[in-house]
């Protein structure tokens, strides 16, 4: 089952079966603060297939070719997956755009790959219209091998509606418009599908640009996501999906991990219900799907787990006992080896089951992905969303990133200088891969494919560690760049080189993990600037002192994110590269204490050792404040 044929393969089997729905809202309630969403509206897999074959005609009837891009913007919805499927079914690679990545990086995916025509939700209209004055023309063959040059994302079709002040704005810049009805009256469902070589763009997803301008990872046509569902299904053993499930589209589908989980799930013939894209109301969506699949980053089951235990907290002392004795009682039992459904059935009734009432009462599988928790999948986009997974029910994975998928092969490439030794009793390395669900290469960027792709082996730049039971654990990161828990990645040198401008520092070393939210640093401040700040505001003490003063801090934190925000040769940060708490040391980073290289790089494995205690105690008092 190749790409381009998914939807139309599993139509085979289950004509009538339900896909994709959404929550319909009342005409009224999109005024209200508090809207009440109505029930979920059914879409069947017929349904969607003849709407991505009528949108597929239309895009070629507008001059679309096979191998030309086409554009994606919006959140999760329908429509998102249907545009998706018509440009599989046309051989149109799809580009999508991340919902949250804003217009700069939309206009440069638009130039960099081209595209001809976007998709486009409704309430990202404006900001598409707003970056169109900036995207170039490209130069393609007509008909008669004549070169032509023509306007990138000529035109733009809406998941609903479109205004007729739109369309004039729109047409004033040579693109034309429409609305999702209109459009799809330019298509036909008697239509011939062309020709797909294994070869062909299926997609190109661009990473998020932390480190730089946007990278677009090439999927080709023979990415077999039949295998690819096959591997889950081999992983998940009695737990893989079924025609009776359901799943909650809540993670973008402009991110790979998200397309794969909607993939497997239309392979297997699952229904798909889509969230409402508000957080303020995901747990309302939640509760009238009742999905049995659900899928989401560490963040989201951190605060449906404070949740969990703020309610139990507040039921009195008995209540929060009661749970602390099923928790311990269900714990000690999985790490002896029991499956999850055997460790504690008696207390899962009685205690356990309220918390999954919670997520509609029906769920039984939970994925998690793009950061650590108990069942990680290793998420890069790089990999197609997922190159290793714990295994259910193995308890003593926990903490690790698990075995590799079937189609996937895993070797570790020793890192003398970070110490780390591929071949000795303990092999620690980074992190190589090869197999054929990954991406072919960087569109457009020989140079980065050929870094990332040695003899067909992609580098992650994760640091891994194989564990005596077969499972990666990642330990460090070879290229200092991680993800907080909501997923995000971050640059951190780029930022200390921003923060650096302050000239009330002398030097930063900023910390986050993959189990917090936000970002916090260790500053060692300017002597003199601390001593002037302290004069004109009547606050007396030595260095040492003020480096403790609670205003002093204050201060110093307020001036680096203006900093990060202000400087004139350097992007706006964004809100998860701001810090949220600092340590001041008066004392600077030296080799003595093993804090730096001879050339004065910052060693942050020694860094965070040094500080374990302060970093702790920052994010304790950053949370404190945040509540």
């Amino acid at each position: 089952m190749a790409a381009s044929n998914l939807l139309s393969d599993s139509l085979k089997v289950i004509p009538s079966r339900e896909i994709p729905k959404t929550r319909c809202w009342t005409e009224n309630a999109k005024l209200e603060l508090n809207p009440q969403a109505g029930p979920y509206v059914w879409l069947t897999y017929r349904e969607a297939y003849d709407a991505a074959l009528q949108m597929g005609s239309a895009m070629r009837s507008r001059g679309v070719n096979p191998g030309e891009r086409c554009g994606i913007y919006g959140s999760n919805c329908p429509e998102w997956i249907i545009a998706m499927e018509a440009c599989n079914s046309q051989a149109i690679p799809y580009v999508p755009l991340y919902d949250s990545l804003g217009a700069n990086a939309v206009e440069f995916i638009i130039n960099h790959a081209e595209v001809s025509i976007a998709f486009v939700q409704e309430s990202k209209i404006p900001a598409m219209l707003t970056c169109l004055p900036k995207c170039t023309s490209y130069l393609k063959r007509d008909e008669l091998n004549c070169l032509i040059s023509y306007l990138c994302c000529s035109a733009i079709i809406s998941f609903g509606k479109i205004s007729s002040s739109q369309k004039e704005e729109a047409e004033e810049l040579g693109v034309s418009c429409f609305s999702w009805e209109e459009f799809a009256l330019l298509g036909s469902l008697d239509c011939e599908l062309p020709p797909k070589q294994k070869t062909d763009i299926c997609t190109i997803m661009y990473t998020s640009g932390t480190t730089g301008e946007p990278k677009g990872v090439v999927y080709p046509m023979r990415l077999s996501w039949q295998k690819f569902s096959k591997d889950i299904t081999c992983l998940l053993a009695v737990f893989q999906a079924t025609e009776e499930d359901t799943y909650f589209s809540f993670l973008p589908l402009a991110h790979v991990f998200d397309q794969i989980m909607e993939t497997y799930c239309i392979y297997k013939g699952s229904s798909i219900g889509f969230w409402g894209a508000d957080v303020r109301y995901l747990m309302e969506d939640i509760q009238e799907l009742k999905p049995t699949i659900f899928c989401g980053v560490p963040r989201v089951y951190e605060r449906i787990y404070g949740g969990a235990i703020a309610k139990i907290s507040s039921g009195g002392a008995l209540r929060k006992a009661l749970f602390q004795y099923a928790y311990n009682y269900k714990l000690r039992n999985l790490e002896k080896g029991l499956r999850q459904d055997e460790a504690a059935p008696r207390l899962d009734r009685l205690i356990f089951d309220k918390i999954k009432q919670g997520f509609g009462g029906r769920v039984r599988l939970l994925f998690s992905g793009a950061a650590p928790l108990s069942r990680h999948v290793e998420d890069l986009t790089e990999s197609s969303g997922g190159c290793l997974t714990s295994i259910v029910n193995e308890f003593s994975m926990m903490g690790t990133v698990g075995v590799p998928f079937p189609t996937i092969e895993a070797r570790l490439e020793s890192v003398p200088e970070m110490g780390y030794d591929a071949l000795s009793n303990v092999p620690r390395g980074e992190i190589c891969l090869r197999g054929k669900t990954l991406f072919s290469g960087y569109f457009k960027r020989q140079d980065l494919t050929e870094s990332a792709l040695v003899d067909g082996w992609f580098h992650t730049g994760d640091i891994g560690e194989w564990q005596p039971n077969g499972a990666m654990k990642i330990i460090d990161r070879k290229k200092n760049i991680f993800k907080l828990s909501q997923g995000e990645y971050v640059a951190v040198e780029n930022l200390e080189n921003t923060y650096s401008r302050c000239p009330l520092i002398t030097s930063i070393w900023v910390y986050g993990n993959s189990f917090e939210s936000f970002l916090v640093a260790v500053v060692v401040p300017d002597k003199k600037a601390l001593e002037d700040w302290a004069e004109n505001h009547n606050v007396t003490g030595d260095f040492k002192s003020l480096c403790e003063n609670l205003e002093a801090r204050k201060y110093i934190l307020d001036e680096l994110n203006n900093t990060g925000q202000n400087h004139q040769n350097s992007a706006q940060l964004k809100g998860f590269e701001r810090l949220k708490a600092i340590h001041l040391d008066p004392n600077p980073f030296d080799i003595e204490r093993d804090l730096v290289t001879p050339t004065f790089k910052l060693k942050r494995p020694q860094l965070l050792k040094y500080y374990k205690d302060i970093i702790d105690r920052l994010y304790s008092e950053a949370k404190g404040t945040k509540s």
